[in-house]
């Protein structure tokens, strides 16, 4: 009886608790109120196509409660649902094709495209990934994905000035002169934001505003304090160009401060310069999480509202990061007037009415555009095209092109090789069908070749650790070099080496995404010299998104390569084995050892780039060398005195008297007859890449804005160009002058 009674007596305190728990769930879906669909308002003006972007902006910023305004300034904002307006985030890049989605065609680093020296093949390339960023856009779309990196305001490009070869992130910028940088960066905006009246393609932005080049290390409390001089000619240029003539339609505030203010509050920056004197209608983003810095690391203000304060009023409009939800803080303490806070509204919801996100679909021209647009056919044969022309033959003593017909075995050595990093660089996409330099090599030798292998060393070692990591790994290269007729050494460093704030990184030579020094790390040189010793002829193939001093005198040939991209592996053996002919030029000088250079920290120019450096160069600004030879006639002006907001008409006559077709890339360097002390050296005012056929000659024109001339003047206070004499200068490199025309300018 006792046992039936327990099992009765569980039984029933299980129908006990079973129904508990049903009625509760019962209770809870009764309690629980129900979520209500929310209709969007509809008819209202800002959803009108018909009205001015301005009235559409202002309508919509009137309807809009304090809590809206501060979702709608953050870079991951949350949308208005009431009023029909989805989440959107701004956070997208497009350095050298669509990054961080998936697959995407891969361009060449920035340097790289930089090397190229050709802005309207860039201009092409920056169309082509804006076509694949509004595919992508699209079809997030109809997935309902809205967040980061599936937008249509893209990051770049960065405009930086790559002053100091030891920087991380000079491998995404277009090298150390501003009037290159300039020309670039109005080229690449330009495909990026596309010529229609009414509609952007994408948005582009110009970054990291301003005086920004490491150390990655320092960037959140760095102080930079160039001289007037520098910050005019040297910082603030390729900017200056990106607005008026580019365009752009967003401009990313930097980490660091600038004469003691934090770059994303300043005045002189963002009111002064930027939306003052150069007439900016865009808007103002910081670097993610840089308005937390003014506060958490500049300490130049005591709150989060306070910093948001500073920020918004000074003009950065969309905070990437968190800081901006201090808003209504700031606003109820009075820190932050509403005139203000509707003023960066409008700017950040301008571009968005911009890129028709607005407006029906069937009115926006690329609306419709397909995902098969993304990595075409026709995209992945641009990408091996500009792999092409990025690539810089640095010294050969004959060697190159090397004819297989003549080589029955050839060494592949080094850990780069078989990289597919090295191809990427960074802020990259992921590309369908990559080629390494190996693969590359070694479906251009199909079975006519013997190809051996071996790594042969790591790139970098700890320090004092070079002699093991050769003594272990060192040996099978020797054997493959000592079976070989020619070593082909794929070597350098890596994005896995220098980049944006690195960790993890312990080995000799580099710190937190930025190096130490500039030389190829020890364990390479050494590994080339036991290569050397056995007799071999060597062919260096540097990666790398900086300039690195190498041992040239013991390498017959040396190609950079830079990190070239999906198509790398192909264009690398394309130019050894002369299917290309190179004609990549330097857009950063290469110097002999880390001992030329300033401290790193010091933003002077003083002895630094092509204009100011006093040394002898390992490679010179500019230089690149070609498979056939060409020769320069003296240039004819077209007009000998100029005023001083005239045009300058000048012709170059280039003949190609070697036996290969190739391209030539004409540089045209400015100087005063009579130089000032602190005057750089010359000025690079023009430049054009030309393709010329053996035995032909070209005549090309150039119209130059005197206006190129200009440089600071103390006394007016600003860019203005001197009256007098000056000496046009013609050639292949900044050290490599062929040609020479006097002008006076009145």
């Amino acid at each position: 009886m006792t046992r039936r009674w327990m099992r009765w007596t569980l039984i029933g305190i299980g129908i006990a608790v079973l129904g508990c728990v049903c009625n509760w769930n019962v209770m809870a879906k009764r309690g629980k109120p129900k979520k209500e669909k929310v209709v969007p308002q509809k008819n209202l003006p800002f959803q009108d196509p018909s009205l001015a972007i301005d009235k559409r902006v202002d309508d919509l910023i009137g309807r809009l409660t304090l809590e809206e305004k501060t979702s709608l300034l953050i870079a991951g904002t949350r949308g208005v649902p009431r009023l029909g307006i989805l989440p959107y985030h701004y956070w997208n890049e497009c350095l050298h094709g669509v990054a961080r989605a998936g697959t995407a065609t891969v361009f060449p680093q920035a340097i790289g495209l930089a090397a190229m020296w050709d802005d309207k093949f860039l201009h092409e390339i920056a169309d082509v990934i804006s076509t694949e960023a509004r595919a992508k856009y699209n079809d997030f779309q109809r997935k309902g994905k809205r967040g980061r990196y599936q937008g249509l305001t893209f990051w770049s490009p960065n405009v930086n000035i790559f002053r100091d070869p030891r920087w991380g992130r000079g491998q995404e910028t277009y090298g150390e002169d501003p009037f290159l940088s300039g020309r670039l960066g109005i080229a690449f905006i330009k495909g990026i934001q596309g010529d229609n009246k009414k509609y952007l393609k994408a948005c582009a932005c110009a970054k990291h505003f301003a005086v920004h080049s490491g150390p990655e290390q320092q960037r959140h409390v760095f102080d930079a304090k160039p001289s007037a001089k520098d910050f005019h000619e040297t910082y603030l240029p390729q900017f200056e160009a990106t607005v008026r003539e580019g365009h752009v339609q967003a401009v990313m505030g930097a980490y660091n401060r600038v004469y003691g203010v934090p770059s994303c509050s300043s005045d002189l920056l963002l009111k002064k310069l930027l939306r003052g004197e150069w007439g900016f209608d865009g808007h103002v983003v910081s670097d993610c999480g840089a308005i937390k810095d003014i506060w958490k690391k500049h300490k130049v203000a005591k709150t989060a509202a306070e910093a948001t304060a500073m920020a918004i009023k000074a003009g950065c409009d969309v905070n990437c990061g968190k800081t901006y939800v201090a808003i209504p803080d700031a606003v109820k303490q009075g820190l932050l007037p509403l005139k203000d806070l509707d003023n960066a509204l409008r700017h950040a919801l301008t571009v968005r009415f911009k890129l028709g996100m607005f407006d029906p679909p069937e009115m926006v021209p690329w609306s419709t555009t397909p995902i098969t647009e993304n990595d075409s056919p026709a995209h992945k044969a641009l990408a091996l095209s500009a792999a092409r022309k990025s690539i810089v033959l640095l010294k050969n003593n004959g060697i190159l092109p090397l004819d297989l017909s003549k080589i029955k075995t050839i060494a592949v050595i080094g850990a780069n090789a078989d990289s597919l990093k090295i191809l990427l660089g960074n802020y990259n996409g992921t590309p369908s069908k990559p080629v390494k330099i190996l693969e590359g090599i070694k479906n251009a030798c199909a079975d006519k070749v013997k190809i051996l292998t071996a790594e042969g060393c790591p790139l970098a070692t700890q320090a004092g650790k070079a002699a093991d990591a050769l003594a272990e790994s060192a040996p099978n290269a020797l054997k493959a070099a000592k079976a070989a007729d020619i070593v082909l050494f794929v070597g350098g460093i890596s994005p896995q080496l220098e980049g944006e704030q690195m960790k993890g990184v312990h080995v000799e030579g580099f710190l937190g995404g930025d190096r130490l020094t500039i030389e190829l790390p020890t364990v390479q040189t050494e590994l080339l010299k036991k290569l050397k010793a056995l007799g071999k002829p060597i062919v260096f193939v540097n990666c790398s998104g900086s300039a690195v001093a190498m041992p040239v005198e013991i390498l017959d040939a040396v190609v950079q390569a830079w990190y070239p991209g999906q198509a790398g592996g192909t264009a690398v053996a394309d130019v050894l084995f002369g299917k290309y002919n190179p004609a990549g030029r330097l857009p950063v000088t290469f110097y002999r050892s880390t001992k030329d250079l300033p401290p790193f920290e010091d933003y002077s120019m003083k002895n630094r780039t092509y204009k100011f450096f006093t040394g002898k160069p390992l490679f010179a600004f500019g230089h690149g060398l070609s498979y056939t030879e060409f020769k320069y006639s003296n240039g004819q002006l077209e007009n000998n005195g100029v005023a001083t907001d005239g045009t300058i008409k000048l012709k170059v006559t280039v003949a190609n008297v070697g036996k290969k077709d190739g391209d030539e890339v004409v540089q045209i360097y400015a100087k005063p007859v009579k130089p000032s002390p602190d005057d750089p050296k010359r000025i690079l005012v023009a430049f054009t890449r030309v393709t010329i056929p053996a035995g032909k000659t070209a005549t090309i024109p150039f119209e130059i804005p005197a206006k190129r001339l200009a440089l600071w003047d103390e006394k007016k206070q600003k860019m203005s160009v001197k009256p007098g004499k000056y000496i046009l200068e013609m050639g292949a490199a900044s050290d490599d002058i062929r040609a020479t025309a006097d002008v006076t300018i009145e």
